[in-house]
């Protein structure tokens, strides 16, 4: 009988990035009041653009962003990288983001990872002695891949959820020479995640997650968003899940940024020294 491979099947969906920026107040200050306005009115509609309700919310949100590591936090969720370096290149234009200095960028897509479908598809097919990338195979999966990303469409191509606040970070599966996530047969790893996930449930109606892979794209293997109206939520989630064998043993967290969501026409206000 063949041997299954060890990569789970994963769907994809939109591309997302993460811009955070430093505010040079410094130089803002020194402008006159009239200045300051002018600037600020004119970024207004470009802004308003990229984060208006599509219907079911939207693709773009701008974030206060708390503590040294920045000022402001944008998160853009597209279709195509090309969108969203057309995002880049058009907020680049804007005289505002003269004031800004980038000090942070992530990019990635919205990933599903389909361990227990990836077991009994796995399964069936080398129980049919059908070997893994053959014609035959390949195709089967494929089936797979188009049947739950048509149930999973609303999860793979979410709008930015109507949440007060946000906390990012990027994170990778240990590698190292006592453990090594990559090396775990895969129902192991089907069965660590499952434990994990079962401890995200529990929040579901406190937190929504939208988890993105970056292998390849970015420095880090996934980018981990949670939206939340109380920040406490986070620490208590993220706490309750390091006591879990699947990030008590091979998780490696990186920064953690948190931002209470602005919106545009509350900019002005940000920009007077206050949330609004």
């Amino acid at each position: 009988m063949p041997e299954s491979p060890a990569v789970p099947i994963t769907l994809e969906g939109s591309y997302v990035l993460h811009q955070l920026f430093r505010f040079n107040w410094k130089t803002w200050r020194a402008l006159s009041a009239a200045e300051r306005e002018r600037i600020a009115a004119a970024a207004g509609p470009k802004l308003a653009e990229i984060t208006a309700d599509t219907g079911n919310g939207p693709h773009s949100a701008l974030f206060s962003e708390v503590g040294h590591k920045g000022d402001l936090m944008f998160l853009h969720m597209r279709e195509s990288v090309e969108a969203l370096n057309e995002i880049e290149l058009q907020l680049a234009q804007l005289e505002f983001f003269d004031f800004l200095e980038p000090v942070y960028s992530y990019l990635s897509i919205v990933e599903l990872g389909l361990y227990e479908s990836s077991a009994k598809t796995y399964t069936a097919l080398t129980a049919r002695d059908i070997q893994p990338h053959s014609p035959e195979w390949n195709k089967a999966i494929q089936e797979t891949v188009d049947r739950q990303a048509g149930a999973m469409a609303t999860r793979l191509y979410p709008t930015v959820p109507d949440a007060k606040y946000a906390c990012f970070y990027p994170m990778d599966r240990k590698r190292g020479e006592e453990v090594n996530w990559y090396t775990e047969p895969m129902a192991e790893r089907q069965r660590m995640m499952h434990e994990h996930g079962m401890i995200g449930r529990r929040y579901a109606d406190e937190v929504k997650q939208i988890i993105t892979g970056s292998i390849g794209l970015d420095d880090w293997e996934w980018g981990v968003d949670l939206f939340s109206n109380n920040p406490l939520v986070f620490k208590k989630l993220i706490y309750e899940m390091r006591f879990d064998e699947v990030s008590a043993k091979y998780a490696l967290f990186g920064s953690f940024y948190v931002g209470i969501r602005l919106p545009v026409e509350k900019l002005s206000h940000w920009l007077g020294g206050t949330l609004g």
